[in-house]
């Protein structure tokens, strides 16, 4: 079933980067060109991270990242790949690959939910310079709130998908 979406997926974009190429052939193109050097550029930040990952797969088991964040680890799971996220900084593009293998080694979905949504959401490491455009007091709010609705994303995901 998921091999057929995701043939769907890649048609659907075969066909809709045609019509492009068809309507403003430069455009396309040029999107193509510039596609292209953001992939260059994420590239090995990409292949460092999950070189990364698939040492410390190696080195920690399955049973391992079930204990400490998998499905039966419940909330305590979920706070410490919360906090894993919030202080990590990587390419959003690079934690799904993360994610997927952590959920094919014992993961549970809803600390895999609040993991992904603290880290594209709360910026621990970017703070101070939110701090400098944003304010103290705004920037903040931003992080407390993001990182409390994170919670409940991943409720609503758990919920939704378990």
């Amino acid at each position: 079933m998921d091999s057929i979406f995701t043939y769907f997926l890649y048609g659907l974009a075969a066909i809709l980067l045609a019509l492009s190429f068809f309507k403003d052939r430069k455009k396309t193109i040029l999107s193509l060109k510039k596609s292209l050097k953001m992939f260059i550029t994420v590239l090995p930040q990409f292949i460092a991270i999950l070189l990364l990952v698939g040492l410390l797969l190696v080195v920690i088991t399955p049973e391992t990242i079930q204990r400490i964040i998998g499905t039966e680890s419940g909330f305590l799971g979920m706070v410490i790949t919360s906090l894993l996220g919030a202080v990590t900084l990587v390419p959003v593009i690079i934690a799904f690959p993360i994610a997927a293998e952590l959920l094919s080694n014992g993961a549970g979905i809803t600390q895999i939910a609040v993991f992904i949504s603290t880290l594209t959401m709360v910026g621990f490491v970017t703070l101070p310079i939110e701090i400098k455009y944003l304010g103290r007091k705004v920037a903040l709010s931003r992080n407390i709130l993001a990182y409390l609705f994170a919670f409940v994303t991943a409720f609503i995901i758990g919920v939704v998908l378990t």
